[in-house]
């Protein structure tokens, strides 16, 4: 067995992918988990960014929760940045929550560009979203000058909270990146490394991608791999999940040759709004 294939037998999926439906083979139709959207709003503009999509093709979810009211996790939120509504508003979300639902597991995704102190107490999970390991190239990514915060809060969040780096692989784009990126969630918990899905009308600002090099199964393994010995690497639970069943059927080598369609539908929750706070 090559170092390769050891690191896929042995990373792990990222801790919030703990009791998402996408790692379980009994359920037929899997959903991400339940999430309370707080607002569209976001104070970047990301390259890849799937939210501002969603906006344009009116998929984009109104505020409130979806999920069914018996949830492990709860996760704020999947579109747009939560604190562009306010530190007091996202506090109040939470507090709201755990009224309703007790001491299930809030995870909480941020461009950590904002400031995160209220969370503390409040939230078990921080991702911050990270796609660059240098200033030039997340403002680049980003559409906004804003590294510097990210990194302070970064730095605050891990004193109180689960924190995750959670970075989107562009090769071609953010690939020269990774060993920086790497390194500074080497401070943190975790970084959590994503293959990017593709929408259209993000064509003209995604056109440095290295296609081929993205639709790569191998090359993404092969990049989280690289840095797996700078930082705790970890990565999609629904995608560890069906790369060891290819493997279990197939010889290590064939991986080499299998492509992941790295476009995407028009985004959308597939859960049902519940209610509002």
């Amino acid at each position: 067995m090559n170092d390769l294939e050891e690191f896929i037998k042995n990373v792990k999926f990222s801790k919030h992918c703990k009791f998402c439906e996408g790692i379980d083979d009994s359920i037929e139709d899997p959903k991400h988990h339940p999430s309370y959207e707080i607002t569209k709003k976001c104070n970047l503009n990301c390259i890849f960014c799937y939210s501002r999509v969603a906006e344009r093709s009116k998929t984009v979810p109104e505020p409130g929760y979806y999920g069914e009211m018996n949830p492990k996790v709860i996760t704020i939120s999947q579109y747009g940045e939560p604190f562009a509504s306010g530190e007091k508003e996202v506090a109040r979300i939470i507090d709201e929550l755990r009224k309703i639902f007790g001491e299930v597991r809030i995870d909480i995704q941020t461009n950590g560009t904002y400031d995160l102190k209220i969370l503390d107490g409040r939230a078990d999970i921080v991702m911050i979203s990270i796609s660059a390991g240098k200033r030039e190239k997340y403002a680049e990514i980003c559409g906004v000058d804003a590294f510097p915060k990210v990194l302070e809060n970064l730095k605050k969040v891990s004193g109180f909270a689960y924190t995750i780096v959670r970075t989107v692989y562009l090769p071609g784009i953010n690939d020269s990146e990774l060993v920086d990126i790497a390194k500074i969630a080497a401070e943190v918990d975790e970084l959590f490394i994503q293959p990017v899905s593709v929408y259209r009308e993000n064509l003209p600002s995604l056109n440095r991608l290295d296609f081929d090099r993205a639709e790569s199964i191998y090359d993404f393994i092969k990049s989280a791999f690289s840095v797996s010995e700078i930082a705790n690497i970890r990565l999609p639970g629904c995608f560890l999940k069906n790369l060891k069943a290819f493997l279990e059927n197939y010889d290590f080598q064939e991986l080499k040759f299998v492509k992941r369609n790295v476009f995407g539908d028009y985004p959308a929750i597939r859960r049902k709004r519940l209610f509002v706070l």
